[in-house]
């Protein structure tokens, strides 16, 4: 009964407070909560850029009885804080645990904030090791190829194909939605070029993602780390880019 009644409320504060879709909260003007499916929901961010002007970031949030799992945070503790406090004042839902897809700060960007509040977080034993090389906030818990688990009878599993957008860049999969969190792993389908390169292992890029396709066939939405959210021709569209950087670079 208690679950029923926190879903009736969900639903009841996605309708008043949702603008040109019924599946959108707008938070602010730089925030926004989409529902997906059952109890999946993307966030996304906007921040501003000197290089790369006003763009959005993608995160992941899978709701179950009041308590939430967080797949990569805003870009900064205040943007997170400001999630968090509207899930817990307007939703009644507390975030219990972070999941990050690799070091960079449109993952862990929030990662302090979410330490002071209490919550548990995963990554990647290399995302730990850089967070540590770098001064960053460490997450807790830390796994080598995979670490599967059950939030509040949700299955969430995690991997480590390879390296891509970054040499520490995970998939967070939800097998009874058949949902994949692809991250900046995965680029939009009117992406035209990799973006940033920084810590990208390009060479290995288009192999990872193969492993991606082969280990999930039955995807059925993809959520990149910028852009909108797709099918499966995401995968296909990334190693697209990939091999024509390569060959551009040879």
């Amino acid at each position: 009964m208690k679950a029923i009644l926190f879903y009736l409320l969900l639903l009841i504060i996605f309708v008043q407070t949702s603008s040109a879709q019924n599946d959108t909260i707008s938070i602010n003007d730089n925030l926004q909560i989409v529902h997906l499916q059952d109890s999946v929901f993307v966030h996304i961010s906007w921040v501003e850029s000197e290089r790369y002007g006003r763009f959005s970031n993608n995160g992941l949030l899978i709701i179950r009885s009041g308590e939430a799992v967080m797949i990569d945070t805003p870009m900064s503790d205040a943007q997170t804080k400001v999630l968090c406090d509207y899930l817990y004042n307007e939703l009644q839902v507390k975030v219990k645990a972070l999941i990050a897809g690799h070091f960079h700060n449109d993952c862990i960007g929030g990662l302090k904030y979410l330490q002071s509040i209490g919550a548990k977080s995963l990554a990647s034993n290399l995302t730990i090791e850089k967070c540590k090389e770098e001064g960053l906030p460490i997450p807790s818990i830390g796994f080598d190829k995979e670490y599967d688990c059950l939030f509040n009878n949700e299955a969430i599993e995690c991997r480590y194909f390879g390296g891509g957008h970054s040499f520490d860049n995970i998939t967070v999969w939800l097998p009874q939605q058949k949902i994949l969190f692809g991250g900046c792993l995965v680029k939009s389908i009117d992406a035209r070029g990799l973006g940033n390169l920084s810590h990208a292992v390009v060479d290995e890029w288009d192999t990872t993602i193969e492993k991606v396709i082969y280990a999930y066939p039955e995807v059925k939405i993809v959520i990149p780390g910028h852009g909108n959210v797709g099918d499966a021709k995401l995968l296909s569209h990334t190693i697209s880019l990939v091999k024509r950087h390569k060959n551009q670079n040879q």
